[in-house]
């Protein structure tokens, strides 16, 4: 098919890889025009100056940026995709945005005879160089199935979960999941350290019992190691738990923990560790128990 893709950063320039690699005609777009050259140099293809040129001809738009404002401005600002894609045309959107803006823009594309669903991803930037993603979609039905094998090019799942704004709800679901699951990690490593326990011993004989986790399993042993190069930086994560407490207001959900663990990791952006991994949450209880 013809796809168009918006947005290369550290997901999305994978993840358009891949959809060259199956076959498709993939043109790209990049805020960074340098980024989208060094694209068409690896993959081929081509790339475009504007959104609106990048979808011209498109059977697809994805689409992956930064946020609500950024994912506005590619779709409905000046040159905005949505004024130059053909009727018809499926957006897919994988920026973790908020539900409201899904909403909004699903919408919009109905009024102009475009499709919208909203798809965020997880699995960071390793999942998005293997192709392994996991996608939660929100959306028509039908719409969905039409899009669903173009976007499994780089996805190891890739769910519907509802109707338009589902999939960020979805996703919001996963980020509450996972900053829980990392903050009790590092109390448990932090804990056992002060002990005198052999960590990496430790994590390996709890990982075969009910405390095993993912986050356990790739992300203990770095955080032994004090390494936090991985994956997915705590300024995103921040951006992040923004949106869930956010909708958490709105739906009258309670979220002590993750209001508990977002001002922690506020606490690391005032560290300078804001481009470390999430699982940089130990480094403040190394700096804590040290005093």
């Amino acid at each position: 098919m013809r796809v168009a893709f918006l947005g290369l950063g550290v997901m999305g320039f994978h993840m358009a890889g891949h959809l060259a690699a199956k076959g498709h005609e993939v043109t790209v777009y990049n805020r960074t025009a340098a980024k989208a050259q060094a694209w068409v140099e690896k993959f081929g293809g081509k790339a475009a100056d504007t959104p609106a040129q990048a979808v011209r001809q498109a059977d697809v738009v994805c689409s992956c940026v930064g946020n609500d404002d950024d994912l506005r401005s590619v779709l409905t600002g000046p040159d905005g995709a949505f004024f130059a894609a053909p009727t018809g045309c499926i957006f897919v959107d994988h920026t973790t945005a908020s539900a409201n803006v899904a909403r909004e823009l699903y919408a919009a594309a109905r009024e102009r005879g475009l499709h919208f669903v909203d798809g965020p991803v997880s699995g960071g930037e390793v999942g998005a160089e293997k192709g392994i993603l996991t996608i939660m979609c929100g959306g028509d039905a039908d719409v969905y199935a039409r899009v669903e094998p173009v976007i499994a090019a780089y996805a190891r799942a890739v769910t519907r979960i509802g109707e338009a704004g589902a999939g960020q709800l979805a996703k919001m679901v996963n980020q509450i999941s996972i900053a829980g699951l990392i903050q009790g990690l590092s109390e448990a490593i932090a804990f056992g350290e002060r002990a005198g326990l052999d960590m990496k011993l430790v994590l390996d004989v709890i990982s075969k019992g009910a405390a095993g986790s993912w986050q356990l399993e790739n992300r203990g042993p770095t955080m032994i190691e004090n390494k936090f190069d991985f994956g997915f930086a705590v300024d995103w994560m921040r951006k992040d738990l923004g949106l869930c407490l956010d909708e958490a207001r709105r739906n009258g959900a309670s979220l002590p923990v993750t209001a508990t663990v977002d001002q922690f990791y506020a606490d690391l952006q005032q560290m300078g560790c804001g481009r470390s991994d999430t699982s940089s949450l130990i480094k403040r209880l190394r700096r804590f128990s040290q005093n």
